[in-house]
Formats: structure tokens, sequence, C-alpha cells
């Protein structure tokens, strides 16, 4: 199993000084990777499909952009890998995109995991002017305009969204033939996608029938194309809400003592390469906390027997 951290950058923790000295600290502690997310704002009015109708979280509304603070990491860091979970890819044209994560991934010297998705809350596709409709669709052109950009010498691209006339785009990534692309989402769509061309999924801890129901869908996706599926990554994210008591058995996949969350984890973690992301964001309030905290995962994560 590997471990990963959630890089600062929401509400308390939206400082870039701040951040980079506590992802300074984190590979210090032994974790193998850090994961920005992506959030452009916070409705007043619960946005559909957030938590059953709950207001989201004040520090939402606070955030630090996903691509510059994984720079910020990218500086502070020399070892661990780094990505995003979950970046939104459609908020931006791809082409765009690509050359902001070839940077990345220069700048880390190839540390760099694209995790991208499609998100889930209408109000921030309202508030890029993307169209809520056809994100699919949009998600798979983007996909191929990546592709051709980091794949070839001479780029060109004709789709229905966009045109890249005969170009060169250079540099390339340092990760060859690119950099490891990981999708998100929760569907049989997703999924799917996901077992057809991904590299691997970004998943969330959750109870393991549902776990297994939705794996089953990317490994026969990716036996359909030709693919291994033993190959594939998967991402295990878990935004902890740590108790100083124990919660009830069903609830130990996103709530519980440090030790109750882990042991579900380990539990979602069958092959080597899965991978832990632990987001201390809406536990703790100050480094201090968030640092301690860590240390008390990476302890028990990685105590005998696990």
């Amino acid at each position: 199993m590997r471990i990963g951290f959630s890089v600062p950058q929401f509400g308390p923790f939206a400082d870039p000084h701040r951040s980079a000295a506590v992802c300074t600290a984190l590979e210090a502690l032994g974790c193998d990777s850090l994961w920005v997310a992506d959030r452009l704002l916070s409705p007043l009015v619960p946005p559909d499909g957030y938590a059953g109708g709950k207001p989201m979280p004040l520090r939402y509304g606070t955030h630090l952009d996903p691509l510059l603070a994984l720079g910020v990491a990218a500086a502070a860091t020399g070892r661990v890998r780094l990505g995003s979970s979950t970046l939104n890819a459609l908020w931006q044209p791809p082409l765009v995109l690509a050359r902001s994560l070839t940077t990345l991934d220069l700048i880390s010297r190839g540390r760099l995991d694209v995790g991208i998705g499609l998100g889930w809350m209408r109000e921030e596709y309202e508030a890029c002017g993307v169209p809520w409709r056809g994100r699919g669709a949009r998600l798979e052109e983007t996909l191929d305009v990546l592709e051709a950009v980091w794949g070839s010498e001479t780029v060109v691209h004709d789709g229905r969204l966009w045109k890249i006339a005969e170009s060169t785009v250079l540099p390339k990534p340092v990760q060859r033939p690119r950099p490891p692309v990981l999708l998100g989402g929760f569907t049989p769509f997703a999924l799917e996608r996901i077992g057809r061309r991904a590299d691997g999924w970004l998943a969330a801890s959750m109870p393991l029938p549902h776990l297994h129901g939705l794996w089953a869908v990317a490994v026969e996706a990716a036996e359909r194309a030709g693919r291994d599926p033993a190959v594939l990554r998967r991402v295990f994210r878990v935004n902890a809400e740590v108790t100083t008591v124990e919660a009830a058995a069903g609830e130990t996949h996103r709530r519980g003592t440090v030790r109750q969350i882990c042991d579900h984890l380990r539990l979602m973690c069958a092959a080597d390469t899965d991978e832990v992301l632990v987001d201390l964001q809406l536990t703790t309030d100050s480094a201090d906390e968030f640092l301690g905290l860590a240390a008390e995962f990476v302890a028990e994560l990685t105590s005998e027997g696990s």
C-alpha cells in the first residue's frame, strides 16, 4: 500500500508559504504522494448532489489554484509523486491544460500523476461558461488532445470541439510516452472509460461491496480493449472525519478513530500498487494539527501487519 496526503490548499491552509512547509514535512514523514483538489466556489445554497442537501464546508470557499499549488508542492519536495484528485479538466481548453501539465512534469522532474475528472457541481460549470451537457464526450476529446500533444512530434487534432493545425508543441513531458493519467468517477460510464483508456482510477473510500461492483466494470472494459487490468492503479481518497471514540462499523469508510479508518483502508487495498489519499483539511485547523494527525496515519498504516 502506498500512502498519500492532500496538499494543504483550502480554508486556513490557503497560504502558499504554509502549504510549502507542510508539504516538506509530509515528505519527511515518509509518505509516497501529495495531491491537490479543485474547487472554484462554494454556493451559499447547497448544490444538488452534495451530501444529501447539506451545506458545503465554508472552507471550500477559500482555496488555492490546484495547478499552482502543485507547483508549490513540487518546489518544496524532491521525492514524492505529485497528483491531482481530482482536477476538473473541462474548465479550460485541452491544449492550454496540456501546456500547464507538461510544465508541472518538468518542474517536478517527472513526478506528476495527472488525475482528472468531470466534477459534479453544475454551478461551477455555469460560472466557467462551459456546457453541463455533453461532459463525457468533452472529456473523451480532451484525452485525445492530451495524447496528441504529449505523444506526437507534429501535433494535429481535428475534433468536434477543438481543431489544432499541424504544429510544433514543445517541450514534451519528462515522463514518456506521457505522465500517467488517472480518471475519477463513480458511474458505470466512468469506470468503463477508466478500463478502456486510463492508467488508473481516482476512487474513494467506500463500502467493499460497492467498490467490488464498480471495479468489475473497469476490469471488464480493460479486457475488452485488450489491456491488462492488473496494471491499473487505484487511489482511494478519504476525507477523514477523525473521532476520539469508535464509530459504528458501517461508517468506518469515512469516519472513526485513526485505527478504524486505517483498518478499512487496508481492506480496500488489495494490490501493492493501491494507494490511499488521506485528506485532513476538514478535520484539522492548523499546520501542527495537520502534521500531527498525518503522523498518526503514517504510523498506523505502516505498522506491522499492515
